[in-house]
């Protein structure tokens, strides 16, 4: 069914990399009832603060992208935060759709949910087969207990949950902290500092033979929206772009975009996380849906937004995760 453009449709998380990213689309498409709030205008975590939002704001859609996330440093170092954050946020978001009368809802998994030495390509049924990779735990646990949540609400209440496992995203208003960010926002982060400084050496964490898919921002924001009017199964469903690449493969290409003077050192004392992440997207290009943005075009148009923003001039404190002007 398609969504009705006029009725209100609430985005969490709508100024992280997923949330402003489905906001653009939403507004491509000529909606023109979206419902934000800023974490200082409602903390997801507060269950009563969240149950009278809803009450008030009687959102039709809800599109749940709001998260703790953070890439290898951050989830080894606080694995008790992103279990208890994610969690809580999905845990509040889902009680209160469901009380509210939410029409439908889409909650936002993580490839990371799926045991660390799957078949791959990962088909969506290998969920729960195996161990998951330790270096995220935490966060995993709690993107799969909102899966999870999604498929009890959809039995207890026939509420019309759908839940969608993204690949490794990237694009405008990802985060760039050195430490806390994922492996691609890192990476430019990093090459982009040794050019500015003519460093002659730029390195990666790990030995690079990890391997990694890839899909631009804007493509899942697009899927997801696809996925809204054409997708109600309580089956989570993958969504990528069905090819990967490994670590190596992409630095160099960072390395000739960036700064192609530079020498690539590897460190294979820091951990290379799972060997290996490629989803089986075969479920929704079957529905009818594939991405637009090839990764070079990807990789130009996102490093050019990182030189434009407030990212570009931060000089913060490693305890902060954001710039003050974001």
């Amino acid at each position: 069914m398609p969504l009705d453009r006029s009725s209100p449709i609430f985005v969490t998380g709508h100024r992280g990399l997923v949330g402003s990213a489905l906001v653009r689309g939403l507004k491509t498409r000529g909606h023109d009832h979206i419902l934000t709030a800023t974490r200082e205008e409602l903390d997801l975590r507060d269950p009563r603060a969240v149950t009278e939002w809803f009450e008030r704001q009687r959102p039709r859609y809800v599109m749940h992208a709001a998260g703790k996330v953070g890439g290898i440093w951050a989830n080894q170092s606080y694995p008790a935060d992103f279990l208890y954050d994610n969690t809580m946020m999905h845990m509040t978001v889902l009680r209160a759709a469901m009380l509210s009368g939410v029409e439908k809802l889409l909650y936002l998994g993580s490839s990371c949910i799926y045991p660390r030495d799957s078949t791959q390509p990962i088909r969506e049924e290998y969920l729960l087969q195996g161990p998951l990779e330790q270096t995220n735990y935490g966060y995993a646990i709690a993107k799969i207990s909102g899966l999870l949540a999604c498929q009890a609400y959809r039995e207890q209440f026939d509420c019309n949950f759908i839940s969608v496992m993204p690949t490794n995203l990237y694009g405008p208003n990802d985060n760039f902290h050195p430490e806390h960010s994922h492996v691609l926002p890192a990476l430019i982060r990093r090459f982009h500092e040794a050019c500015k400084q003519q460093f002659p050496t730029v390195t990666i964490w790990g030995s690079g033979t990890a391997r990694r898919e890839f899909l631009h921002v804007d493509d899942l924001a697009q899927g997801c929206l696809f996925l809204m009017e054409h997708y109600d199964s309580a089956v989570p469903i993958n969504i990528g772009t069905g090819s990967d690449l490994s670590i190596r493969e992409l630095a160099e290409k960072l390395q000739a975009l960036i700064h192609p003077q530079c020498e690539l050192v590897f460190d294979p004392t820091k951990p290379d996380g799972t060997p290996r992440k490629l989803l089986d997207v075969t479920r929704i290009q079957e529905l009818g849906w594939a991405p637009r943005i090839d990764l070079d075009t990807g990789l130009r148009t996102t490093y050019e937004w990182y030189c434009s923003s407030p990212w570009n001039s931060w000089s913060g404190s490693n305890s902060e995760l954001t710039p003050p002007e974001m």
